[in-house]
């Protein structure tokens, strides 16, 4: 199961701008086959978002999906530097209640 940090570095004023875009289809991705996970947060200058995938095909599904091109097209003119996306496996340490996603 992929596990994904997305961390969008937003230029001065315009993170607003982005979460209204992540806010308008999250739910679609939400609905999407594999999603377990797809959660936005914000800071002062950035947004980033942690995803679940049930495996990797539903991930590539989702990267090729037509609501995370709407979100790319939208938020593009408001990116102060390159998207960061890492894509993880999950590595179980300590209490596996709260050391997994």
């Amino acid at each position: 199961m992929p596990i994904v940090i997305a961390t969008i570095k937003t230029k001065p004023g315009r993170r607003d701008e982005v979460l209204a875009a992540f806010e308008k289809h999250t739910p679609a991705i939400h609905a999407e086959d594999g999603c377990e996970l797809y959660a936005v947060h914000a800071g002062t200058d950035r947004v980033t978002v942690v995803e679940k995938w049930a495996d990797q095909a539903t991930l590539d599904a989702h990267g090729s999906g037509a609501p995370l091109a709407a979100i790319a097209a939208a938020v593009a003119d408001a990116l102060a530097e390159p998207l960061d996306i890492a894509v993880m496996e999950p590595f179980p340490a300590g209490d596996e209640a709260k050391g997994l996603i």
